[in-house]
């Protein structure tokens, strides 16, 4: 009987926080079509859709959040993101500040090969994401200066990318979970085994597939799975040095 009380309790605590960190306006959804979008490697799209979230209201300072590779402006509203600085008297309180959450190109609810190019669609880098990005603030929603760009991991990079495309459209930048470095090493090596295992799946048909490779799913699973080994034996052979006297573990990262 203790027991289930105390779970309960456990429950109906979460269930408090949970709202507690939900509570900042809804969020809003829209689209917008860049049109004439030039990709890096000279292509055009004459009509590039780009989805978009956004957080608070048009006259608060505007703030741009760029969400990781795989993910989408969804994948930035949980409760150990969104909760933690949207809300009231938080960092980026939503009452003060306007939230922009961009899906990137390839990603949510924007433009992307599976809305019916294919490989036909144009190859795109970060930079071409990133210029995405800024015409979707500065002509989609008429913001001529950001208050902050922040960014985890992929948006991270995209966070480095805004500091060298276009300097002065803000005045603080946050990138986390990256460097400004190109991808190397096992990085690189899981993310190319993952493209040729696809490539080479006889349902991939040279890009001009019917249905989601079978492969891709295996694919995936090796990249899920090949991620916490490697770092469990990057940390066995590679120790981290003795933590500093006085460090917190909220701040070892």
């Amino acid at each position: 009987m203790i027991g289930s009380r105390a779970a309960l309790s456990a429950a109906l605590m979460m269930v408090s926080v949970t709202a507690m960190a939900a509570d900042y306006p809804a969020p809003k959804e829209g689209d917008w079509i860049a049109k004439d979008f030039k990709f890096h490697t000279g292509e055009v799209m004459p009509e590039l859709k780009l989805h978009y979230t956004t957080i608070g209201e048009p006259s608060g300072r505007p703030v741009l959040v760029l969400h990781g590779s795989g993910g989408s402006a969804a994948s930035m509203l949980t409760p150990t993101f969104a909760g933690e600085l949207f809300g009231p008297e938080q960092p980026l309180d939503a009452s003060k500040y306007y939230i922009i959450i961009p899906d990137g190109i390839g990603h949510g609810k924007s433009s992307k090969p599976s809305d019916g190019m294919k490989t036909a669609f144009p190859k795109y880098d970060y930079e071409d994401m990133v210029d995405a990005q800024y015409r979707l603030v500065n002509e989609g929603l008429a913001i001529k200066h950001l208050r902050l760009v922040i960014g985890n991991s992929m948006g991270g990079m995209h966070t480095w990318v805004w500091g060298v495309r276009y300097p002065s459209f803000m005045d603080a930048l946050v990138p986390m979970a990256s460097q400004p470095t190109e991808m190397a090493a096992r990085n690189w090596m899981l993310r190319r085994v993952m493209l040729e295992t696809i490539r080479n799946d006889p349902d991939y048909n040279r890009g001009n597939y019917t249905s989601q490779p079978r492969m891709m799913k295996y694919a995936i699973a090796a990249y899920r799975f090949a991620r916490p080994a490697a770092r469990s034996a990057i940390r066995r052979w590679h120790p981290l040095p003795p933590r500093p006297t006085g460090w917190s573990t909220s701040s070892s990262r």
